[in-house]
């Protein structure tokens, strides 16, 4: 299939991007980033995520973005 992978940037939503990326979850999980079962996640952006948790968040999107 000729998916078109929606790009993840920084001011997606964390449930926008586990809708975008079913892996994305479990990458974040191994940042110490359990998004997947927050309720803050539906509104709170992943740059707010990763900064709260010192995350860096060009890393982060590199490597949700290159599947990595």
């Amino acid at each position: 299939g000729n998916e078109m992978k929606k790009k993840i940037t920084k001011d997606m939503t964390f449930a926008e991007l586990i809708q975008a990326d079913k892996g994305a979850a479990e990458k974040l999980a191994e940042r110490g980033l359990f998004c997947g079962g927050c309720p803050m996640a539906q509104f709170e952006t992943i740059e707010n995520g990763a900064e709260a948790h010192g995350v860096d968040i060009d890393e982060l999107l590199k490597e949700l973005n290159n599947g990595k």
